[in-house]
């Protein structure tokens, strides 16, 4: 096989990796989803503990108990994502970083197929056109898994403000 065989399939590699950087795109708006959704279940959470005047002592105390269980539940899952939370972050950089891993091989890939169109592609070549598709799908699972993450706990958290809703 010789480079120019594989000149379509770089370019698409080229062109791929270097959209790469616009996977972030696919976490981001998940991200941001989860944080407005906990932020807002704590603030409604906050007028409740707030608005605890009721007429007849037993409610109150009912519903001061409907509070505190809503806050743990909150605590909990909070708690729960506190290690995704931390790893959000680095996920990111990381996709960035194979973004600019991959455009770069995949550009120098594209460089050099020009160069030697002619010439037979060595094994190192072939290894090197298959890492430039890796890095895209790498990064492309790492964003799909912490938008995944993400939406799961946007779920819980507002499955936990309709059961608040409901309760107080």
């Amino acid at each position: 096989m010789i480079w120019g065989d594989f000149q379509a399939v770089i370019q698409l590699s080229a062109g791929l990796n270097v959209a790469i950087l616009s996977f972030v795109d696919i976490s981001l708006p998940a991200i941001k989803e989860r944080r407005r959704v906990f932020a807002k279940a704590r603030q409604e959470l906050e007028l409740h503990r707030s608005g605890s005047d009721h007429q007849h002592p037993d409610d109150a105390e009912a519903y001061t108990a409907a509070v505190q269980e809503m806050d743990r539940k909150l605590f909990l899952l909070w708690q729960e994502s506190s290690a995704f939370i931390r790893e959000e972050e680095s996920l990111i950089r990381s996709t960035g970083v194979l973004g600019v891993f991959g455009a770069v091989l995949s550009l120098g890939l594209l460089w050099y197929s020009a160069e030697h169109y002619g010439g037979i592609i060595s094994l190192m070549g072939r290894v090197l056109i298959i890492l430039s598709f890796c890095s895209l799908l790498g990064a492309f699972l790492i964003n799909f898994m912490t938008a995944s993450q993400a939406g799961v706990f946007t779920r819980k958290c507002n499955s936990i403000r309709e059961e608040m809703h409901h309760r107080l």
